[in-house]
């Protein structure tokens, strides 16, 4: 169970590295010069966001972010072919067209099996995406290793404001 737990971790964090090169603006601001977030305008009218507008805002802040370090490492073109495959990398998986199965109507280990082939799925993504991102890696020069490392750094926000997500202490709080 703990090499589990490593594993969706480093899973989560090299994808919070990847979706993290630039802070947000903060909660309830407009960028400057442009259009309410897609979230102020459900908060206005009351509706909420469908899962499509949901997926097309996450789609556009991601291709934000990679457009946004792309500039930061002033890649040569040389190094644009790695940089290709690094952002393919992580492409999010096709989702089938039409309604999911109803879990409901398998019985218990047909859902088991079911997890496990998308547990299976998941590692086989995340491993392709460590693969790319550490050939990439290679190719960058140590001053754009540098720009890469600090723009990559997950920024994890938890419970009530406090780093981490573990409540007051933070996430990298000594034990006690």
């Amino acid at each position: 169970m703990n090499s589990r737990r490593h594993s969706l971790l480093a899973a989560g964090l090299l994808a919070c590295a990847a979706f993290t090169a630039q802070a947000q603006p903060a909660p309830g601001t407009a960028p400057a010069g442009g259009p309410p977030p897609a979230g102020m305008q459900a908060e206005r009218t009351g509706k909420p966001m469908d899962m499509q507008q949901r997926m097309q805002r996450m789609k556009e802040r991601h291709a934000k972010r990679m457009a946004d370090l792309q500039a930061k490492l002033q890649l040569t073109p040389a190094q644009q072919p790695a940089w290709d495959a690094y952002a393919a990398s992580f492409a999010p998986p096709a989702m089938p067209p039409g309604p999911r199965e109803d879990l409901a109507k398998l019985s218990t280990p047909e859902r088991l099996d079911r997890m496990q082939a998308r547990q299976a799925e998941r590692q086989a993504r995340f491993a392709r995406m460590a693969d790319a991102t550490r050939s990439f890696y290679a190719q960058l020069t140590p001053t754009q290793r540098q720009t890469f490392d600090a723009a990559t750094v997950p920024h994890r926000h938890g419970r009530d404001g406090h780093p981490g997500g573990h409540g007051p202490r933070g996430g990298d709080a000594p034990r006690g």
